[in-house]
């Protein structure tokens, strides 16, 4: 018998139309925006069926968006494979994914879940605004390479790793400059780069105070001890223990996403069934990367 896991999306999947389908199919959907509406004090879902990509990608309007997507993507499992949502074993998600990855395992409510996230687009934001930045994914580089070319660039400009995805994909971040120095040596090196579809650095020092800014919030919202394991993407290990993860929560903002050791040590505890649940199609990527033969599953938005 299969053990289960279930992973969310980070900041990047958003696209104009993500949720139509569900919101439009399933009134639990349709629920959870008017809920987030409430919150927010905006029409969240119409930024996400008819606003411009533009609007859809700042770190404010994108994060709740990837967030309340994800778990209306999660209700239409739980309607369309009951069995599947209850064998769940452990769960994870990318950056922000790990907040969904939290309202799934019954850490925090959905109301809660959406301001802490609400919370931290807008201080991200605000860093990202402050000190000017971004973030390049590194495709057919190995990570030694990849290594080797930040510490030449760190020389003159702020640059380092700040996702490690899989074998040949690495994401780097850090100044502008820096970002347009990686791009030209990876291209006279014969790979590719993508620039992310992100406001700034993150995952770096670029991106204080939001940090501490998040850290306030945290320690007020109210969490409760998970019904399965969250793995952290700071350390790639799996958490119960809520002031253990308030405090992860906080570094994740400043800290690398450890995503491939982390997809490596869930396949170590005998996870074998990923479900990726949200808009885009990147994790069940990763994992095809990381072990090419496995059940790997996407239910999207």
């Amino acid at each position: 018998m299969s053990t289960i896991a279930f992973l969310f999306p980070g900041q990047g999947a958003q696209y104009v139309g993500m949720a139509k389908n569900l919101v439009e199919t399933l009134p639990a959907a349709q629920k959870l925006f008017e809920q987030s509406q409430a919150i927010l004090g905006y029409d969240l879902l119409k930024i996400c069926l008819a606003g411009d990509q533009e609007l859809l990608d700042r770190t404010e309007i994108s994060q709740p968006a990837i967030f309340v997507s994800s778990l209306a993507a999660l209700e239409s499992l739980k309607q369309a494979k009951p069995d599947v949502f209850e064998s769940c074993r452990g769960t994870a998600g990318l950056s922000l994914g790990e907040y969904t990855a939290l309202v799934f395992a019954g850490a925090l409510s959905f109301s809660d879940g959406l301001r802490l996230v609400d919370h931290r687009g807008k201080s991200m934001q605000k860093a990202a605004d402050n000190n000017p930045g971004s973030m390049v994914s590194l495709l057919g580089l190995d990570l030694s390479t990849a290594k080797e070319f930040v510490d030449q660039i760190n020389k003159e400009h702020f640059l380092q790793i700040a996702n490690y995805l899989c074998p040949g994909n690495t994401v780097v971040s850090g100044s502008l400059a820096g970002c347009e120095k990686i791009e030209k040596m990876v291209a006279e090196r014969g790979g590719k780069t993508v620039r992310l579809a992100v406001a700034g650095a993150f995952h770096t020092p670029y991106m204080q105070p939001a940090d501490t800014q998040l850290a306030e919030m945290l320690a007020m919202v109210p969490m409760q001890t998970p019904r399965i394991p969250i793995w952290s993407n700071v350390d790639a290990k799996a958490h119960t223990d809520v002031n253990e993860i308030r405090t992860l929560l906080v570094s994740q903002v400043v800290k690398p996403v450890l995503m491939e050791p982390l997809l490596r040590d869930m396949m170590s505890h005998g996870m074998d069934s990923f479900y990726e649940i949200g808009p885009g199609r990147v994790l069940v990527g990763l994992l095809k990367r990381i072990q090419r033969n496995g059940n790997y599953f996407n239910f999207g938005t």
